[in-house]
């Protein structure tokens, strides 16, 4: 009789990895700060969706939905309103609103909003399965974990092929979400990865003419990984392999002169939390823009000069933002709709500069299309920067040369609300209550926000959810 050889192992992919590290993350095991951190990043995306339910793109896409609903399945919210959707369009909505205003937080490195996905499938789906504050907390953790990793293992190789992070990726870390919800096992959550993956989706041809489909990119993805879960739980079988596999998310979206680091998709997984390395925006505009409306800010405060006295501007940045904030020209100073000024670092500079503020009142069109404002645009220029800290951080420096010859010059190389130098709690509830202030009383604020920040204290998840509901 010849005895058979023991087979090798195979090696755990990164599907399988990810799912075992989502499915088993305990509450004890997250260090109290970035569990701190984790309701504040929360907070903050709620807060935001609030915010977008009064704009057009917002009532648009409501509208667009509540035009599809069939019978009476139609008890899940919408941030900010009083209608109520089924599961799947009230997750596409709420990401939609949450990302639609260009207002929630970013992983640096990975340029992704991971919690628009995240907590707009967090919304629907943690009602549903009635999960306690606790939960809630962990599964949002376990997918920005997954989200930021991945997106950061493509080393801006997503951004380079024209690819946007948010919803190419943001589905990932909202399916282990989801199948952390649904207890799904860690093969089904392995196979709901693979099915999520011919589902990823989010091109950045949205920087062309103001369209709104960025908006939508995170509701898509976060719909989208309930429906990959559902699937995976009932039987249906996904690639294992769909991160490093030959035709997996690596090897068709980026291009092979910028290799993935696969690594990262699973290196320190439980003791490094890139929780950590996410920034809150203090600006509805994209982060790029950041550092340069404060520094715009800055110089405005601190000297004394008139702005028909500017001669020229040049705003120094990385090189790899220059096509998504300062290119083309043209359009970027001249943008036609509030969209197109958010990603525009001549506008930014230019608002903040005339105006002293860069809040959601300075994308009104009576700001978009005022003759100073956009007379200044045509004095910016930009030029790359080499002492820029991208990708860690989004740097920025603004010089002003007046008419006098005299030059004024502020730099800011770790931009506002990053983890070295973050919002602090005040300044996150203040734009809470700013952004929520619209539809909720001062008083349910306060109530809402000192139950939110005790989210692992809660029994459930819906209790704390209700307050936000408009009647």
């Amino acid at each position: 009789m010849t005895l058979k050889e023991p087979q090798e192992k195979q090696a755990e992919t990164i599907s399988e990895s990810l799912s075992e590290f989502a499915l088993a993350l305990q509450f004890e095991q997250i260090p109290a700060a970035v569990s701190a951190q984790a309701k504040l990043h929360m907070l903050d995306a709620i807060g935001i969706g609030i915010a977008s339910s009064g704009f057009d793109f917002a009532k648009k896409t409501l509208q667009a939905l509540i035009s599809l609903q069939e019978g009476n399945d139609q008890q899940y919210p919408v941030l900010g309103v009083s209608d109520q959707l089924s599961m799947r369009d009230a997750i596409l909505v709420n990401g939609t609103y949450i990302h639609g205003l260009d207002f929630d937080d970013t992983h640096a490195a990975g340029v992704i909003h991971a919690s628009s996905s995240a907590m707009a499938a967090l919304l629907s789906v943690g009602q549903r399965y009635n999960i306690s504050g606790k939960e809630a907390l962990v599964a949002y953790l376990a997918a920005i974990e997954v989200a930021s990793r991945i997106a950061s293992a493509a080393n801006g190789g997503f951004h380079a092929k024209g690819f946007h992070p948010t919803g190419l990726v943001g589905i990932f870390g909202a399916t282990v979400l989801v199948g952390r919800v649904m207890k799904l096992t860690s093969d089904e959550l392995t196979s709901a990865l693979g099915i999520a993956l011919s589902m990823a989706s989010g091109v950045m041809e949205f920087l062309e003419g103001g369209a709104w489909t960025k908006r939508m990119h995170p509701g898509w993805a976060a719909s989208s990984a309930v429906t990959a879960c559902a699937m995976a739980k009932n039987g249906f079988i996904g690639p294992r392999n769909a991160f490093e596999g030959r035709y997996g998310l690596f090897n068709t979206h980026i291009d092979s002169s910028n290799l993935a680091s696969l690594e990262k998709c699973t290196n320190g997984l439980g003791q490094i939390w890139e929780m950590q390395n996410i920034s809150l925006k203090p600006y509805p505009a994209c982060h790029y823009n950041h550092a340069f409306a404060d520094a715009a800010v800055i110089l405005r405060n601190q000297n004394r000069f008139e702005i028909d006295n500017i001669k020229s501007i040049k705003a120094r940045i990385s090189e790899k933002q220059v096509q998504v904030v300062c290119e083309p020209q043209a359009s970027k100073r001249m943008p036609k709709n509030s969209y197109e000024a958010q990603f525009s670092i001549h506008f930014v500079i230019a608002t903040s500069l005339i105006k002293g503020q860069f809040t959601l009142k300075e994308l009104e069109d009576d700001t978009i299309f005022d003759p100073q404002i956009l007379a200044l645009c045509q004095k910016i220029e930009y030029e790359v920067d080499p002492k820029s800290a991208f990708p860690e951080f989004y740097s920025g420096e603004v010089e002003i040369q007046l008419k006098s010859g005299e030059v004024l010059m502020h730099r800011e190389q770790m931009n506002r609300g990053s983890s070295a130098n973050p919002l602090s709690q005040e300044e996150v509830l203040r734009k809470f209550e700013s952004n929520a202030g619209g539809v909720m009383s001062r008083e349910a604020i306060n109530h809402f926000t000192k139950d939110f920040l005790n989210l692992e204290h809660q029994q459930s998840l819906i209790n704390i959810l209700h307050q936000l509901r408009v009647h």
